[in-house]
């Protein structure tokens, strides 16, 4: 049976270029073994540490990722992406121009007789008020078309400042506490859902609840670990070079 996949938090371009160059060989050859019996990818944000699109720029660097996941729907393997914290002004290009499934928040899905929800699993601390108005701010309509009246260099520049503010302000922070994390959790499986699937807080988790199951992805810079589905069985693993 083929196989499911599931990555989040690359955060590409976040450190130096010897170590996002290394970090997006690994990802593209995790994308190449996965297309091997892989029937669809979700990737629940955050592949890029700052991604602002405009109507015909996008920001340069890492095309062959781009051209990896060209390639995974050359395959006819279904792509699947959340938007992450980070990703607040992506537009249309991951549609248009890859045939990728862009979902703005979360996405719930059946696969081999589980329901599953995906989520990038910010901004559900009650705590984290601040971030949930500048998540409204960030993603305004309005307010992104007034911030791409400012030239793409001087944009993009200003993006990469603000996502390196933004963690430099939230690092050490600990918005969402074990029980209220599981609280959440229960939640979500209460609706009806046997899977939950999040990202966001760079963990490797992999927890049962009584009438279901969570998956937090971990993340592509320190843990690189990613979870596959098969037969109605999910996992979470850590990828090793082939």
């Amino acid at each position: 049976m083929p196989k499911i996949y599931f990555i989040s938090d690359a955060h590409l371009g976040l450190s130096d270029k010897s170590t996002e160059n290394k970090k997006e060989e690994m990802l593209i050859n995790f994308f190449n073994i996965a297309s091997l019996d892989a029937s669809a990818i979700y990737i629940l944000g955050d592949l890029f540490d700052t991604w602002f699109e405009y109507n015909t720029v996008i920001p340069k660097g890492f095309h062959r990722t781009i051209t990896a996941l060209d390639e995974l729907v050359r395959k006819n393997i279904q792509v699947h992406y959340l938007l992450g914290n980070h990703d607040f002004w992506m537009n249309n290009y991951f549609e248009s121009e890859l045939g990728i499934h862009v979902h703005l928040d979360s996405y719930s899905f059946i696969h081999e007789g589980k329901k599953i929800f995906l989520h990038h699993g910010d901004g559900f601390s009650k705590k984290d008020i601040g971030y949930k108005i500048l998540k409204k701010i960030f993603r305004n309509s309005l307010n992104i078309k007034l911030y791409k009246l400012l030239h793409p260099d001087l944009g993009i520049s200003l993006a990469k400042k603000f996502s390196r503010l933004s963690r430099k302000h939230s690092s050490g922070k600990k918005y969402l506490e074990k029980d209220e994390l599981n609280s959440i959790i229960e939640k979500i499986i209460n609706q009806g859902y046997d899977i939950v699937i999040m990202g966001h807080l760079h963990q490797p988790i992999q927890q049962k609840f009584n009438k279901g199951e969570f998956i937090n992805l971990g993340d592509w810079i320190e843990h690189f670990t990613y979870a596959v589905m098969q037969n109605g069985v999910i996992e979470l693993k850590k990828w090793t070079e082939q």
